[in-house]
């Protein structure tokens, strides 16, 4: 009698033993379990310290997690240049030559064809810092502008040499005079090195690409090119690079409006891009290509 109580009861410590191994062992594995709304969590790794936490409610929302910074390779905006024209013609001196029997160059020989006067920017790089929340940041970026001012009039643009109808006069001072031949193609293009910096708030703090954003600031341009590129049936094509009196520095109050994916830019400079006689403000608009 007592062996077989004996046998009973090693059979029965074995076999609740097994039972507990079995189980600490599922519980290892599955330690988290979703039922609808429910989630149980089982915590520890021995059976007797488990402890189980039951949350009850909706599943909270999970967004990507983002860097400090974002940045943008090779930005392409594509728009039109243009200028507002303060000069006083009164008081350009020997910058502008007119041709004997005609009337003095004036504004109207500054007028551009609009929808030919085109405004590319190619920046290398645009980055964001996500300052307050994400909703306030920081852009700035870095690139080229060119500008190209299509003409209507028969303007022609030299850096020196003998000044047109004045007998065979030299100068070494840029000027510019009213040609005496017709030109299909007439532009002045001007190229800059730019730096832009502007303060951006966004609508959307988990994507730059949803919502609507603004941005604004200024940006700080070298002028390192600049010529006059004509085409004409007597010529055919020329392109005149040198100084023409042009501002070196451009400082500009820009812009950015963003719809979602689609962006709107545009740029205004509050000091004329010649250094001296002319008073022309230049400020572009356009669309802007970026991911």
């Amino acid at each position: 009698m007592n062996r077989k109580l004996l046998f009973s009861t090693l059979f029965a410590f074995f076999f609740f033993t097994a039972s507990a191994q079995t189980d600490s062992s599922a519980s290892v594995k599955r330690d988290t379990i979703r039922v609808g709304n429910i989630l149980i969590i089982k915590r520890g790794k021995n059976f007797d310290n488990d402890s189980v936490n039951i949350t009850l409610g909706r599943r909270s929302p999970s967004y990507p997690s983002y860097n400090r910074t974002t940045t943008n390779w090779g930005v392409i905006d594509f728009g039109f240049s243009n200028f507002t024209d303060k000069t006083d013609y009164s008081n350009t001196g020997i910058f502008l030559v007119s041709r004997p029997g005609n009337p003095k160059l004036g504004a109207p020989d500054f007028k551009l064809r609009t929808g030919k006067s085109i405004n590319i920017n190619i920046w290398f790089f645009m980055q964001t810092l996500h300052l307050v929340k994400k909703n306030m940041n920081l852009k700035y970026g870095f690139g080229l502008e060119l500008n190209n001012y299509r003409y209507k009039s028969a303007i022609s643009y030299r850096e020196d040499g003998t000044i047109p109808y004045s007998g065979g006069m030299q100068t070494n001072a840029p000027f510019i005079f009213r040609d005496s031949i017709s030109f299909s193609k007439n532009k002045l293009a001007a190229d800059y090195l730019t730096i832009p910096v502007m303060i951006n708030f966004a609508s959307n703090k988990y994507s730059i690409n949803k919502g609507v954003s603004v941005s604004f600031g200024v940006s700080a341009g070298y002028l390192y090119s600049q010529r006059n590129k004509q085409k004409s049936d007597e010529r055919g094509k020329k392109r005149n690079k040198g100084d023409y009196d042009m501002e070196r520095f451009k400082l500009s109050y820009i812009g950015e409006l963003g719809l979602g994916p689609v962006k709107f830019y545009g740029s205004y400079s509050p000091k004329s891009m010649y250094e001296h006689s002319l008073d022309m403000r230049p400020y572009t608009i356009g669309i802007r290509f970026s991911n």
